[in-house]
């Protein structure tokens, strides 16, 4: 098995059937189901937060151990949790309501190996944080998904959220890199 799909159960597993929190992939995995597939080294999830974030920081560092020396610090700025799993990175984002409920609402879960399932975000919601991620290779990736998504992506969605996002971060660029690629699709 693939051993960035091997960490993603391993965090299904973790969060969703022993925490019992939703989560879902959100990176390059969710590539795989929504644009154009590419080589990816890491995991990228995004978890509900409904746990005390000190108890939800021991659990997973005693779990995977952390990538940084005060792992509580770390998620209490930036929300979220560097983890390892045996030589992959995953890097959980911790949710914030609002937003987040809509994406976890509209996840889906997709068989990865026989009986293994994953919660993948919707190809709108992949979009989406791409576009707050705002890298060359996240452009790229928005790219993709239009490609493969065409007509069928639910484009008042993915604008009434990047609206929201550009006027909350003060940053028009949010929603102009998803306008870019749609008029170049």
């Amino acid at each position: 098995m693939n051993p960035q799909i091997h960490a993603a159960l391993a965090m299904h597993d973790f969060f969703f059937k022993n925490l019992k929190l939703n989560y879902a992939v959100i990176g390059g995995i969710a590539l795989v189901f929504w644009g154009e597939p590419r080589f990816t080294r890491d995991v990228d999830i995004t978890i509900q937060d409904k746990l005390d974030l000190a108890d939800l920081v021991k659990a997973a560092t005693e779990a995977f151990g952390s990538r940084v020396s005060d792992p509580y610090r770390f998620a209490r700025d930036t929300r979220m949790l560097l983890l390892n799993v045996e030589d992959i990175e995953v890097d959980v984002a911790i949710a914030l309501q609002g937003y987040e409920d809509f994406l976890f609402e509209r996840s889906r879960a997709f068989e990865v190996a026989p009986r293994k399932h994953l919660y993948i975000c919707s190809a709108e919601d992949l979009i989406i944080h791409k576009a707050l991620a705002g890298r060359p290779q996240d452009l790229t990736d928005i790219q993709g998904v239009i490609y493969r998504q065409g007509d069928g992506l639910d484009v008042h969605y993915i604008r009434s959220w990047l609206t929201k996002f550009s006027k909350a971060l003060a940053d028009d660029a949010v929603l102009g890199r998803f306008e870019g690629a749609w008029t170049n699709r």
